[in-house]
Formats: C-alpha cells, structure tokens, sequence
C-alpha cells in the first residue's frame, strides 16, 4: 500500500512538473498543448475574473485550479494564510493583494519545478509578502499554530494520504483558524477504467473521494462548524489537465453514455471549517 501510494505522488510530481516547465494546464497531452488562451479560459469557467487574472505576472496561472476559493475574497489585512499545493503562485499572488504588507503568504508545493515557477513569478511581480517552500501538504514544513487561513485549490485530492493532510493542517492553524478550500468529489462510483488510471490521478479525478468521506476527513482532523459553501457538477473537459479526459474518451471501453455518467458523477465543492 505505501509502495502505492510513493509511486502515485511521484507520477503526480512528474505529471505538474512538465506543466510547470511547458507553462499550460494541458501539457500531458498532445491535442491541445501551445494554446495560450486554455489557462485563461479554464479560470474563467470556474469563477476568476478578468481583473484577477490581469493582475498577476504571466506564467503564474496555469488553469489547474477547480473553483475560486472563496477564501481569498475572506481574506483580511494581517493575515498569514498558508496555500497548499501553490503551483506557479496564482492564487498566492491574489491572497497577497488582500493581507497586504502587514501580512503574508506561504505557498507550499512538492514539485520543484513549479518552487522555481513560483519564485521566479514572485520576483517578477516583486512580491515582498510571498514565499514558497518546497514540501509535501502531508508533512508541511510550517511550524505549530503559526497560520490564520489555510486555502487550497483542487490539490488535496491528488494526495493518496488525504486525512493526513488535514491532520497537518490543523496543527499549523492557530486556535480560531480558518481552512478554506475548493476540491474535488464524488456523487458516486467511477468506472475502473477511471479508478486504475494514473494520468486520471494526474488530471485530480482518479484520487477523489466521495463528499461524505472528504467531509468525514476534516471532521475527524478536529476542525469545526464545518460547512459546504458552494457546489457545482464539473466537466471531464474542466479538469486541471486535459489528461483525464484523453483517458476516457480514447478508451473503446467507455461509451458515450459512459462519459456522462462520468460527469455527474464529479462535483467541485467549497469547504470552510474552523480551528476551535
């Protein structure tokens, strides 16, 4: 089982790190990869605006998100709010505009590649409020309650050791703590074809588990006043990278009554809980 699990986070490391390097959501396929809009276009769909993908250095949104956190728009001066799974630093950047420069952001990330990516954009866009740091989400490298909010986005599903990433999560909250973060579920089973994939892992569908027991994970973490803000089904063709949706649509085992089925059975939530 843990053989599985090292060699499930090493193929989803290598899987971001060509993202990161080739600079588009869709570099794990062939069919759609130079197109420069599909990032742009894929945040859109699931709810930033213009104006915030306008604002941060070019390269830094990559469209591997799977819903706006809620959370940056709840975000107040002072805060020291921690990202999980930061990629190229988008959602680190526009969290930064709203602590402003009595706050902070720590992003944190596995592949180096995208630490590079992140960096590089910070200098850029000559951020002072913003650092990223190398490490895995299920062994944060963030010290005991030493954060205001935690946000993520469509990032803990790829971990296979999800319980404890909330775990640790808890533990550098401060007491009173927010946890903020956009995910994806399931409504109901997915075909095995789906299940055993590892590019599906890759594109955040294979390693999703159903809302009651994503829920159950924050709740047996210890967080509190735990609450779904926000649901919407999401589309095969939305996934962070167009990898999922080659897996189904190549296969001659899946029909397309199959692939609806597919999509209804996917939603992205919001989920807000809190540090007592």
């Amino acid at each position: 089982m843990e053989e599985n699990k090292k060699d499930i986070k090493e193929q989803v490391k290598k899987g971001y790190g060509k993202i990161a390097q080739q600079g588009d959501s869709c570099c794990l396929t062939s069919s759609c990869c130079g197109s420069a809009n599909l990032a742009k276009n894929i945040s859109k769909a699931i709810g930033y605006s213009d104006e915030e993908m306008n604002i941060v250095p070019e390269g830094a949104n990559l469209g591997l998100g799977c819903g706006n956190p809620l959370a940056i728009a709840a975000l107040k001066a002072g805060d020291i709010v921690l990202d999980l799974g930061s990629g190229a630093g988008f959602d680190a950047f526009l969290a930064s505009t709203r602590v402003g420069p009595s706050g902070r952001i720590i992003g944190v990330d596995m592949t180096p590649e995208m630490i590079e990516k992140a960096r590089a954009n910070a200098k850029k866009g000559s951020y002072t409020n913003v650092e990223f740091r190398l490490g895995e989400i299920e062994k944060l490298p963030v010290e005991d309650n030493s954060i205001d909010v935690i946000i993520s986005n469509c990032v803990i599903n790829l971990s296979p050791d999800k319980q404890n990433v909330f775990k640790e999560a808890f533990r550098v909250l401060k007491p009173g703590g927010r946890l903020m973060v956009s995910d994806l579920v399931l409504l109901k089973n997915l075909p095995d074809l789906i299940k055993k994939s590892i590019e599906a892992y890759v594109g955040c569908l294979a390693g999703a588990l159903f809302k009651k027991d994503y829920l159950d994970y924050i709740k047996k973490a210890g967080f509190e006043n735990i609450k779904v803000v926000g649901e919407t089904f999401y589309p095969v063709e939305a996934m962070a990278n167009d990898a999922t949706a080659k897996v189904v649509k190549n296969s001659p085992f899946v029909s397309s009554e199959d692939l609806k089925d597919v999509e209804s059975s996917v939603a992205s939530i919001k989920v807000y809980a809190e540090k007592g």
